[in-house]
């Protein structure tokens, strides 16, 4: 069975990590339903601080997934303990291969209705954050991003909700494929570029480095 494992939210605390002097990334986890909404700017997730609005939040980075198994397979790799939140995410699951999740699939999650939009690229947040000798490389090399969220429908989540798949787009263009054409495989762009789940600057770069042109379809 696909669940939650555990919602989790952020609060502001200084860095000198970012190109803001706070950042919302260290995670903890919450009891009780959770609100989640499409934002403006910032977070979907009620409660939860996302400060560099530049690179983060946002109605297609509004909640951050990232599976239990692939957190847990970091175990004695890292020196943190392992924990629900520890990398960032909004919602730790279990049973979903974010990874393969394709672009465009939605979930739906308690009351809310999520839609899968792009891969977490690691910066230099992240990386002091763990406090981890080479992180972006060894991150980046892993290949077992997660996945930003839509909020298509508002709603409510907890731990120990079902993560169904109601929806799945047919061009099977995945969460690791756009990750990978974007980090270390670009030959893998041109995949990217007529994946109208995608969100415009993600299909623009695409377009760019393959030489596509940059009028959005």
């Amino acid at each position: 069975m696909s669940v939650l494992k555990s919602v989790n939210v952020g609060r502001a605390t200084p860095t000198e990590h970012s190109d803001v002097p706070r950042t919302g990334i260290d995670k903890r986890t919450v009891a009780g339903p959770v609100r989640l909404a499409e934002p403006a700017e910032g977070s979907g997730v009620a409660g939860d601080d996302v400060c560099d609005l530049r690179h983060h939040g946002g109605p297609d980075q509004a909640v951050y997934a990232f599976a239990w198994e692939d957190l847990e397979s970091w175990d004695d790799r890292i020196g943190a303990d392992i924990r629900p939140g520890l990398f960032g995410e909004n919602l730790t699951t279990v049973g979903v291969d974010v990874t393969g999740a394709v672009i465009g699939e939605r979930w739906r999650v308690g009351t809310a209705l999520l839609e899968v939009s792009v891969p977490r690229i690691p910066c230099r947040t992240f990386a002091a954050f763990l406090d981890e000798r080479g992180w972006i490389k060894r991150f980046t090399e892993e290949a077992r991003p997660g996945a930003y969220l839509r909020v298509v429908e508002p709603g409510e989540v907890a731990a120990g909700d079902t993560v169904e798949i109601v929806h799945r787009p047919a061009h099977g263009v995945d969460i690791g494929t756009v990750f990978r054409a974007l980090t270390t495989a670009p030959e893998l762009l041109p995949k990217l570029v007529d994946v109208e789940e995608l969100p415009d600057d993600t299909r623009q770069k695409a377009r760019k480095r393959t030489g596509a042109g940059s009028a959005a379809n």
